[in-house]
């Protein structure tokens, strides 16, 4: 049987990529061979995002060995070895572009030694190391307590990983995904350090929710509650839009004011800082929202 298609609401409205910003990171991106994730998973705030000057990196190549029915980037059993030169390609990227904030997000890897955790390290020690300013967000797979501790030794600023959506509607993600293993991969990027790695910044936490794929209400507040326990600091949520035919349907089109009522139940929640509206994804707005969570804790003793 199939879903009929719901009609769009005129808040969905995409913005297309315009302006000499906009080109100005297409070029640079080209330049260095690098991938991005608003091109790779289609989202809809690449025109946006590109035309302030900022784009989200996405490492570890373009196959990912995961097959999530919400999600447009391609799947395969593996992929290419990593690139060895990746971060510092990002870090050069980066400092042409200008950028005070990089948020970098890979494909899942789970055909590689640690799924890909140390290539996670390296890029932000690349970074960091020709521009020890900058601020670096990482999102990344359902990584174990021993894989999160290399990412966390490289000192990155924000740690983020996606429970994707409540628990009753899990199984729209791989099989080897989980709710519980994402909340343990968000407790695990304090779990290893306790007190944090002395000298580095004590990571923030975030997490994001696709919402309109058919959850309710009361599901969505206590997946707050839930990612609220485990110590998670940001949250985002936006709609979740079909990319092509071959992924599952929208089950519902939320309206902005529920959007901002979601928002407010989420700051009631203690969250530090709250991303809500149709076309957030994880890196909307990200440094805004790093800024907004005050760094958590500052630096470890």
């Amino acid at each position: 049987m199939t879903t009929p298609d719901l009609p769009k609401p005129d808040w969905i409205r995409v913005r297309f990529p315009s302006g000499d910003t906009w080109k100005r990171v297409a070029d640079t991106l080209k330049k260095h061979r690098l991938r991005t994730v608003c091109d790779e998973a289609q989202c809809p705030n690449k025109g946006e995002c590109w035309g302030a000057g900022t784009a989200a990196f996405m490492i570890l190549g373009d196959v990912c060995t995961r097959s999530c029915r919400f999600c447009a980037v391609k799947s395969g059993r593996e992929g290419l070895p990593p690139d060895d030169a990746e971060g510092d390609g990002i870090a050069r990227a980066v400092e042409e572009l200008g950028l005070k904030y990089v948020a970098l997000t890979s494909v899942d890897r789970d055909d590689l030694p640690g799924r890909g955790a140390g290539h996670f390290a390296a890029c932000i020690t690349a970074i960091k190391g020709r521009l020890s300013e900058i601020q670096v967000e990482v999102l990344i797979p359902d990584y174990t307590q021993e894989e999160m501790a290399c990412i966390l030794e490289a000192g990155p600023d924000v740690i983020a990983h996606n429970v994707e959506t409540v628990r009753s509607l899990q199984d729209i993600r791989d099989r080897r995904a989980s709710f519980d293993k994402s909340l343990d991969t968000l407790m695990a990027a304090r779990r290893p350090f306790p007190s944090g790695v002395p000298g580095l910044p004590v990571p923030a936490t975030k997490s994001s929710l696709l919402l309109g794929l058919g959850e309710t209400e009361n599901e969505v507040l206590q997946t707050m509650d839930e990612l609220r326990s485990a110590g998670v600091d940001i949250l985002v949520m936006g709609q979740y839009l079909q990319p092509t035919r071959r992924q599952i349907p929208v089950a519902e089109y939320i309206p902005p004011e529920r959007f901002r009522a979601y928002a407010q139940a989420a700051r009631e929640r203690g969250f530090l800082s709250v991303v809500s509206s149709p076309f957030a994804r994880t890196s909307y707005h990200a440094f805004e929202a790093a800024s907004a969570a005050g760094q958590k804790g500052g630096y470890a003793d």
